[in-house]
Parts: C-alpha cells; sequence; structure tokens
C-alpha cells in the first residue's frame, strides 16, 4: 500500500507572523529583515505584495529597496517565530504521531495510518488544515500531498500561497518531470550548474539519465537524487519526538569586518573551533574529519574538508586541521568575510580510538593534559557562564583582533 503523505508549508511565515499584528500592512509591500545596519541587513521574508516586485529572501536590503523603494522593513522576533511554529506543530499532531519539522515552518506529515479518522480523503484533509491554519492561527498554508517526502515538498511548493496540490502515482510524471532540475529537493545551485554541462535542466532529464553514469558524476547524491526524480524515495517521516543521528556539527560567524590577516584568521577559526569542540563533548562525540569553508565579500564560497588521523574532540587539534584547510583555499591579504568550521565523520565517544606506536606514543601525555584542560574549561563555563574563559588561540595578544 502506498504511504499517504502531506508536505506543509506555512507561507512567508515571518512575515505573516508579523502582519498579524500589523493589519495595516497586508496591502503594503512588507518585508521582515536584519539589523539594516549591519552586514546581516538582508530580506528575511517578505508579504506577497513584495513578491510582486521581486524582492527574493536572503537578498540584501539595499537590493530589495532598488527594487521596490516603498518597501516597509519589521525587525524579526524570533522566539515569536518558535512559539508559532510549536502552535502549528501541535495542531498537526492531532492528526498523527509521525510529524517530522523541516524547519521552523515546514513539516511532513505521515498520515498513512490516520487518514481513515478524518474521512478518507488527502486532499480534503489538506484543504481542512488549510483552512484550520486561517481561522485559527491567521496563517497561510500550502501542502502537497503525495506517496513520498519527495514529492509531497514537490507539491507545496508547486502553487503558492494557500494552495493543495496532489502528486499521485498517476500524475506525477506529467507535473514532476517538466520542472526544473533545482525544484528537486537537496539540487543546490552547484548541482544545478554540474547537471547542466551535460544537458540536464528538467527533472525528467535527471530521471532518464544513466544511473552508475550519475554515480560516478556525483557519488551516492548522484545515486540519490536519480531515485527522488523516479518517485523511488523511501525516506521515512520522522517524529520530532525521535532523536536524529548527529552527522556534524558546526559553527560558522559572519564577522564585522573582512580579516585579512592570518593572525586574523587563525583567531577566527579557533573561537569556532571552541564552540565545535565544546558541542562534540557534550554529545559525546568525537570528529573523523573536518571542514572549513571561507566567504570572500563577493559571498563567493569555497570549501575543503580531510580525514584526521584520529578522530578528536579537542579544540587545539580542531583549530590545527583547520587552519591548514584554510591555507589551502586562501592566502593574505585576500579579505574574508565569513567562516565556517564543521566537524564531519562523527563517531560516538566509545567507537573513537587512536593507533599508538612507536612514533605516536610521546603523544599520548600531551593530549591526556589538553583532554582535562578542556573539560576544566567544560566545567568552569557550566558554573560560571561561556564567557568565563576562552581557549588562548581564540585571542591572540596582536593588534588585529579577529573580532573588532
Amino acid at each position: 500500500m502506498d504511504r499517504i503523505i502531506l508536505h506543509c508549508d506555512l507561507n512567508s511565515f515571518y512575515a505573516s507572523v508579523e502582519l498579524r499584528s500589523r493589519p495595516d500592512l497586508r496591502d503594503v509591500p512588507t518585508a521582515v529583515c536584519g539589523d539594516p545596519t549591519s552586514r546581516h541587513g538582508i530580506i528575511l521574508a517578505k508579504n506577497e505584495p513584495a513578491k510582486k516586485y521581486g524582492v527574493q529572501t536572503a537578498e540584501t536590503i539595499w537590493q530589495a529597496r532598488r527594487k521596490c523603494p516603498g518597501l516597509v522593513l519589521l525587525p524579526p522576533h524570533h522566539a515569536l517565530y518558535r512559539q508559532v511554529s510549536k502552535q502549528v506543530n501541535a495542531i498537526y499532531e492531532q492528526y498523527t504521531d509521525l510529524v517530522e519539522p523541516f524547519g521552523i515552518d515546514e513539516s511532513w506529515l505521515d498520515v498513512t495510518n490516520t487518514l481513515h479518522l478524518f474521512g478518507g480523503d488527502a486532499k480534503a484533509l489538506a484543504d481542512h488544515l488549510r483552512a484550520r491554519m486561517k481561522q485559527e492561527l491567521g496563517l497561510t498554508l500550502s501542502v502537497g500531498v503525495s506517496f513520498n517526502k519527495v514529492f509531497a515538498k514537490l507539491g507545496s511548493d508547486y502553487k503558492k500561497p494557500d494552495a493543495t496540490t496532489v502528486i499521485s502515482r498517476e500524475n506525477w510524471r506529467e507535473l514532476v518531470w517538466p520542472l526544473p532540475v533545482g525544484a528537486l529537493l537537496y539540487v543546490g545551485g552547484a548541482a544545478q550548474k554540474l547537471l547542466a554541462q551535460f544537458g540536464v535542466r528538467t527533472i525528467g532529464d535527471l530521471a532518464a539519465c544513466k544511473r552508475d553514469a550519475l554515480e560516478t558524476l556525483m557519488g551516492k547524491m548522484g545515486v540519490q537524487l536519480h531515485d527522488y526524480a523516479n518517485g523511488l524515495d523511501t525516506d521515512p517521516v520522522r517524529s520530532r519526538y525521535q532523536p536524529e543521528q548527529v552527522k556534524s556539527v558546526g559553527n560558522g560567524t559572519t564577522f564585522p569586518r573582512n580579516l585579512t590577516t592570518a593572525e586574523q584568521v587563525r583567531g577566527g577559526i579557533a573561537i569556532l573551533a571552541d564552540s565545535v569542540a565544546t558541542r562534540l563533548r557534550h554529545s559525546g562525540l568525537y570528529a573523523g574529519g573536518v571542514q572549513v569553508t571561507v566567504r570572500d565579500p563577493q559571498f563567493h564560497d569555497r570549501s575543503r574538508q580531510t580525514q584526521l588521523s584520529a578522530p578528536t574532540h579537542l579544540i587545539r587539534e580542531l583549530t590545527e586541521a583547520a587552519m591548514d584547510l584554510t591555507h589551502q583555499l586562501w592566502r593574505p591579504p585576500a579579505p574574508v568575510r565569513a567562516l565556517t568550521v564543521t566537524a564531519i565523520h562523527l563517531v560516538p565517544q566509545e567507537d573513537a580510538y587512536e593507533q599508538v606506536d612507536l612514533f605516536t606514543a610521546g603523544a599520548a601525555p600531551r593530549k591526556e593534559k589538553q583532554e582535562k584542560l578542556e573539560a576544566a574549561m567544560d566545567r568552569l563555563r557550566g558554573k560560571y557562564g561561556t564567557g568565563v574563559i576562552s581557549y588562548g588561540a581564540a585571542h591572540p595578544e596582536k593588534e588585529e583582533d579577529p573580532l573588532p
């Protein structure tokens, strides 16, 4: 028996929540944005009138205002959005216990085993949810109904706002295959460019590709995308109460001003590695590898990753590995706008091991000392707050402060 999965996507979520208390702005181009005076001043959400001017999420405020000079800007209220998101998911859970949030404003619902309790008609249930969301919370919803998660999400994106789209066994090829390949879940900009080089521009083109050719071109991701394009997604809807396996732990930041010296970049890397290492230890995890992403002022990202010789959760070792990768990506004085450090290939503490031989045995006492030092830092932070102590490398004794 086919599964029955709904993907519910709240329309213009941040803006819609804000406009509940500002009904006078419903027909006025309005956007929620970061601080216009900082480098984080980008559009976070916009209402339908703003969309008609071409205002886009994630573009800078000045770009949006160039398109729409009369654009009204509202500050975000993230605590309120989280509260409303919980209310929305609580409604979904009245229809099934299999509710999987996908960000703050989207959720999958598997109603395969509960639909008969609500009339047995999936489209009617989707329409009911849309009406209830509008009446009880003042929000509009787009819902996709299908037999797998990927197509359900395609359905919620197919027609907006406030619409239901059914992608069934009978019509999925007709609806899905003509769509641009970028509409498929997890096909980002880099994948689109790569596929376009081989004439793959629609989901149908992707579906027609040879599976082994996609694997050669894109690895496991190529196989997964081929399955998605052919309606073969079998990923289950996971309850939000079911813990999800942590696959990576990362932290990134945009700096108040560009970093241009090695000292500044190392300081920034050390701060991020400190955060990542602390989170790894709190989760009982070790990193088997490290990835670094460097962003320049033109928003171009470059990334590298490496496998570590031994799993670690120590600041010093993560910092050194991240700096080695950074040197492969960057040379001073090229400006750095943002950095991200991510721990990958995670293993639980009981599976972490290090092969010690004649050449590395001498390093064991130093590592044990570092373990004790960072464990003591964790205890102090737990008692007095995160700002009570910092790893030395995070604050180089130089005039070039990494976070001026």
